[in-house]
């Protein structure tokens, strides 16, 4: 547990732009569901709040725990996350056809949101001993098994996007364990020389019609391209300085579908404008550095690869939505770390930072 003396080495910085963008977040969910009938904004952000308070609560006990005592634990941790995953698809909460919560009173938990860091703990663990990776058949396997099974289980719910938020993770904690440039070249081909198969066989016809949309939204305006066009005419009326708060005419009358979720980037450049959007950069781009820091200090490799395979999962999250929100990626529901309204991504966010911390704190420790 979390001794006296390491207090001072807690990075206040870091919690510091946490918190700032939390704030921001909260701000703009505020700003897309307030109803100026009513003077109130929605419940999402009672719903922001409290995820907010039990994140924290997350964030502290992941800094209170030595990470080294979760990494020893990791295959009970790994064993526990696909036994929510394969729940959530036996009994899961459905809405809009996918099948992705486990219902509480309070609101709904997506365990998918833990998947990376889970992941990323097993991964470090596993690679924390090899000097140059999974080199052999046995670490290959178990790379394919820790990554391979949660992905197909929230392949199936379907949410492909959160799936796909694994391969950074893996990716990046390959990288730092020293995976030889010839292992990642066969990798981008296979990835090449199967991505027409996975286009006829893996794909469900919405997927395909969101990249066809994406190439070119004025094939289906009013549907498929609808929002891509919409985030765009949003992000690009913000001008240098914004129409400020609540003045956001895209959000205000609900041009933009979900602006309190996916594209809360979107009214923040509208609202905010190019300043506000500089700030926002600012604050995630200080937030990854400050994030790779910790890793460059921490005492092991099994910390190292944690943050770094937490940070990768971070910055590809926050790269992918913020790219969509702009119109330069396909439409893909993913949160903005931090900012948008969601309870488990906040949750699961913040838990992740607790490690990063815990991590960095941990450095002078035996």
């Amino acid at each position: 547990m979390l001794e006296r003396r390491l207090y001072r080495h807690i990075d206040w910085l870091l919690l510091l732009a946490i918190g700032a963008l939390c704030a921001i977040g909260v701000t703009m969910i505020y700003s897309t569901t307030y109803d100026p009938t009513t003077g109130s904004a929605g419940s999402e952000v009672s719903t922001q709040l409290l995820a907010l308070g039990l994140g924290l609560v997350a964030l502290v006990i992941m800094l209170s725990v030595d990470y080294r005592w979760l990494a020893d634990a990791w295959l009970t941790i790994f064993l526990g996350l696909i036994a929510l995953l394969s729940y959530v698809l036996l009994f899961g909460v459905v809405d809009g056809g996918a099948r992705r919560w486990i219902g509480l009173e309070v609101f709904n938990l997506q365990p998918s949101e833990f998947a990376r860091i889970v992941v990323a703990l097993a991964l470090a663990t596993l690679f924390a001993g090899r000097r140059r990776g999974p080199q052999t058949a046995s670490g290959w396997g178990w790379t394919a098994l820790i990554v391979g099974a949660p992905f197909l289980l929230i392949s199936q719910q379907p949410d492909l996007g959160a799936a796909v938020t694994l391969l950074p993770v893996t990716f990046g904690i390959l990288v730092f364990a020293g995976l030889r440039l010839r292992y990642v070249a066969v990798l981008v081909m296979l990835a090449v020389l199967t991505a027409p198969v996975a286009w006829t066989y893996a794909l469900e016809d919405y997927q395909k019609q969101r990249i066809s949309s994406f190439l070119d939204p004025g094939q289906d305006p009013q549907g498929a391209g609808y929002q891509q066009i919409q985030a765009k005419i949003t992000v690009g009326s913000g001008g240098p300085l914004g129409k400020g708060f609540l003045g956001g005419t895209q959000s205000q009358y609900n041009f933009l579908p979900v602006a309190h979720n996916d594209f809360i980037f979107s009214v923040l450049a509208e609202e905010q404008g190019f300043l506000g959007v500089v700030v926002a950069l600012g604050l995630y781009l200080f937030v990854i550095l400050r994030g790779l820091d910790a890793a460059r200090l921490a005492k092991d490799r099994i910390g190292t690869f944690l943050v770094v395979g937490i940070m990768s999962g971070f910055a590809f999250q926050v790269i992918y939505n913020i790219a969509m929100s702009a119109g330069l990626a396909p439409v893909k529901g993913l949160t903005l770390p931090l900012m948008s309204a969601g309870g488990t991504s906040i949750i699961a966010s913040l838990a992740a930072f607790g490690l990063v911390l815990n991590v960095r704190m941990r450095r002078f420790t035996n």
